[in-house]
């Protein structure tokens, strides 16, 4: 299935984003600066939910993950754990592929200061409402934070309160499939030692089993 259902590359519908897009392709016109598509095997059934696009990452690249920190732990734990072709996402052209997993954004374009407004999550909700309907029976969904988190329920219908955001949480769906949650694997996390690549990696080997069971 192609993405146009559930992406819009066209996308003006938060006019401080698209204001602030159209600002940083100015100032840096190689850049991507524009609403950044999925990522990954269209028939997946491990989709990976992000915040929204790093400034000199899937910003600049176009791609989600790609070409900042954040990546590092992400990419280097789908190839641990199969997903991945390469241990690296360094561009487009990279030649990575990624095998029944796909990574999207709960926010689709880059916000100043890495913060959406409740609003512009609110507005591109449908777009990840739209990618979770086309998710094969006993999908897992991987929340990376808890604004990836309360964005997949909603888009699910269900209250905030529905299931409490915590790290390496699992959750049963409406439909069958699972939601877990992880703290985000962003360079603040990680410096912290809030997020170690073993504590993500324990995340993955149990949504291995999940998959696999």
């Amino acid at each position: 299935m192609s993405h146009s259902s559930y992406f819009n590359q066209d996308c003006r519908s938060c006019p401080r984003l698209a204001d602030f897009l159209d600002d940083v392709k100015q100032k840096h016109p190689d850049y991507h600066a524009r609403p950044v598509a999925p990522f990954g095997d269209p028939q997946a059934k491990l989709l990976i939910v992000g915040l929204a696009p790093g400034m000199h990452g899937a910003n600049a690249s176009g791609r989600p993950f790609t070409g900042d920190y954040a990546g590092l732990l992400l990419y280097q734990a789908l190839y641990d754990f199969g997903f991945s072709n390469q241990l690296q996402s360094t561009s487009l052209t990279d030649g990575l592929q990624l095998t029944n997993a796909r990574i999207t954004n709960a926010v689709k374009c880059l916000p100043p200061q890495n913060k959406p407004t409740g609003d512009e999550i609110k507005q591109c909700n449908p777009y990840l409402a739209k990618e979770l309907e086309t998710l094969p029976e006993k999908s897992v969904i991987l929340a990376l934070g808890n604004i990836a988190h309360q964005a997949v329920l909603r888009a699910y219908g269900l209250k905030a309160t529905a299931a409490k955001f915590g790290h390496h949480k699992f959750y049963d769906l409406p439909d069958g499939n699972k939601l877990v949650s992880s703290y985000h694997c962003s360079r603040y996390n990680v410096q912290t030692k809030r997020l170690s690549m073993e504590m993500l990696a324990a995340v993955f080997a149990d949504i291995r089993g999940l998959l696999a069971g």
